[in-house]
């Protein structure tokens, strides 16, 4: 049984990935929906707003401490290799650094660097919102069972 420390250790790498899904899912189940719904420019200008709030420090921390919270924990892991709970806590790891954090670096923040760039009220900027809205969410959705598959795991870990 994995205690001490490293108990508390991966007890918060579960609660950080389960607090990043959630607010994925949030985004999936809701949140695109909502801002397909209006008018491009609106949209477009909500998407926008919410992406230069996301990198403030509250979300930030949380994601960012999380994805710290697997790096460390996988080397706890790799150098102390328990004698149960050492897939599930690695599988954790890797889902949620690659599955989650790398996911957002690669796929999503570009979209949102592009979608920044555009002018709202172009009318080429509605066919790439459409776009946006389907290539994003399909990103998120994957980031968000990513985190929460992380999580899983490292509960499931615990238990062991």
């Amino acid at each position: 049984m994995i205690e001490g420390p490293y108990f508390v250790l991966t007890l918060l790498g579960a609660l950080a990935c389960a607090l990043v899904a959630g607010v994925f899912v949030a985004f999936s189940t809701f949140v695109m929906k909502a801002l397909a719904s209006l008018p491009a420019p609106q949209g477009i200008a909500a998407m926008n707003a919410i992406n230069v709030t996301a990198v403030g420090p509250a979300f930030m921390a949380l994601f960012i401490g999380a994805a710290g919270l697997c790096a460390v924990l996988a080397v706890v892991t790799f150098v102390l290799w328990p004698d149960k709970g050492t897939v599930e806590l690695l599988l954790g790891c890797a889902l949620y650094l690659v599955g989650s954090f790398g996911v957002t670096v690669a796929a999503n923040v570009p979209r949102n660097e592009a979608l920044a760039k555009l002018d709202p009220e172009a009318p080429e900027s509605a066919e790439y919102w459409r776009r946006y809205v389907d290539e994003w969410s399909m990103w998120n959705h994957i980031r968000s069972a990513a985190s929460l598959i992380a999580s899983a795991s490292f509960v499931l870990a615990l238990t062991l």
